[in-house]
């Protein structure tokens, strides 16, 4: 099949989405069907996948749901490599499935640790693997993978989290320096607080903390929590912009600089933080 070498932004693209089956995969997925992009939403959650998949389908765009486990690099290789066949292109690999884990490294296991590390890291490089090589085949390609502001600052309450948003921070960065070379882009994706199931653990994930579902929602909602589709919204405009590092909403791009220009001063407000939220959480009078 005769290739175009150029990339498509967005209408006539295909695009895969991990994790698409909810929270910003959902919302991401929906907003490339609606700028005319043809998504494959995988995810281990496939009857929720199936579900978004049809709504999108019913709604006008096209949409696909496939089975996935990111920590399976044979399963994800499977996966890229029949959407390229099938659609004879790949413009974008989302590589957004993630867990959050809560609490201190104190209530960690070390199962914890190697739980979260295969799928937050594991799962971005697989997904890159898969991906990488076809895009520098075709000719073109973009690469985007999930961090958090946790990746850009310190996030007491999630060191486990914070390691691996940091580790694709980076891997993103020089990712993204080697592969200009050859046509491919890639991007980092730094969401600060927004509404999906992860901020309460989410299917996979959990919280290491004796606290209520109700007091966590109350915390959370300190920081007004962005609706997932606006973000998407936001996310696939600064994309479209071949943008290294998008931090949305905008106010935490302040905080990150106030982060860079004083990494003291952004400990001391994450240690003041940890304080406030510590008043509310009975497990903590055991450390």
């Amino acid at each position: 099949m005769e290739l175009n070498k150029k990339i498509r932004i967005y209408d006539g693209a295909t695009a895969i989405v991990t994790g698409g089956a909810s929270g910003i995969g959902k919302a991401l997925s929906q907003e490339l069907a609606r700028r005319g992009c043809e998504v494959v939403l995988a995810d281990l959650q496939i009857e929720t996948a199936e579900d978004v998949a049809t709504e999108i389908r019913d709604s006008g765009g096209k949409a696909q749901a496939v089975n996935l486990d990111v920590t399976d690099f044979p399963a994800m290789e499977r996966v890229v490599r029949e959407t390229f066949e099938s659609r004879g292109r790949l413009d974008y690999i989302f590589n957004n499935a993630g867990i959050a884990i809560g609490g201190t490294a104190t209530h960690y296991t070390i199962d914890d640790w190697n739980k979260i590390i295969d799928v937050n890291l594991r799962g971005v490089v697989n997904g890159i693997q898969a991906a990488y090589f076809i895009m520098i085949e075709q000719g073109f390609g973009h690469i985007v993978n999930t961090a958090s502001m946790a990746g850009l600052m310190p996030n007491p309450l999630g060191v486990a989290y914070a390691a691996t948003k940091h580790a694709i921070v980076g891997l993103s960065r020089s990712l993204r320096t080697e592969a200009a070379q050859m046509g491919i882009r890639v991007s980092v994706i730094c969401p600060g607080v927004i509404r999906t199931p992860i901020l309460e653990g989410g299917k996979y994930g959990k919280i290491n903390m004796n606290i209520s579902t109700e007091k966590l929602r109350e915390m959370w909602e300190e920081f007004r929590p962005m609706a997932p589709d606006m973000f998407a919204k936001k996310v696939l405009n600064a994309v479209a912009k071949n943008r290294a590092i998008i931090i949305v909403p905008f106010l935490w791009k302040s905080i990150w600089w106030l982060n860079r220009l004083s990494p003291a001063l952004g400990m001391a407000f994450a240690q003041n933080r940890l304080k406030k939220i510590q008043k509310n959480l009975v497990c903590y009078n055991n450390y």
